[in-house]
């Protein structure tokens, strides 16, 4: 008589994470859906574009509060900002170039980036947050292209 072999046991998604995430990527390569633990396999996929709108918040967040206090304290301009206002738009540049469907979202992502970047810059220049626009005084293009400069490089 054969004896039918059992199949090993799947990674459990609270216990194992990773382990659970490989084991329905070859499910799905293999195409056994009843290998699919579909309700989470549903919540991983749409956090993976959450994930990638939080990377273009956070980047337009950190731009947008690095240009408030280029605008509003010229006298500490450092190339540390300098820096960070060119490295941030890289980012923003890619997760918009590897996520098309964020740009029409880009008004709304703005809003809220600058929501916090505003806090967080009176915060660090410490100066009263009202002295600070209340709406993004910045347009996309601005946010992405505005020249600013350090030692003649252009950020």
């Amino acid at each position: 008589m054969a004896t039918k072999l059992r199949e090993p046991a799947l990674p459990d998604y609270e216990a194992d994470g990773v382990g659970w995430a490989e084991a329905q990527a070859a499910a799905l390569l293999a195409r056994r859906v009843d290998l699919l633990d579909w309700e989470n396999l549903a919540e991983e996929i749409a956090d993976v574009g959450k994930r990638e709108r939080d990377t273009l918040e956070s980047a337009l967040r950190l731009v947008a509060m690095h240009l408030l206090k280029w605008d509003h304290q010229s006298e500490r301009r450092s190339r540390s900002w300098w820096t960070t206002i060119a490295n941030q738009r890289d980012g923003a540049r890619k997760r918009l170039r590897e996520n098309p469907s964020l740009r029409p979202r880009l008004a709304g992502i703005i809003e809220d980036a600058y929501r916090v970047a505003r806090r967080d810059a009176a915060d660090e220049m410490d100066i009263a947050i009202k002295s600070i626009p209340i709406e993004c005084p910045y347009s996309f293009d601005e946010i992405m292209t505005r020249p600013i400069e350090w030692d003649g490089e252009l950020a």
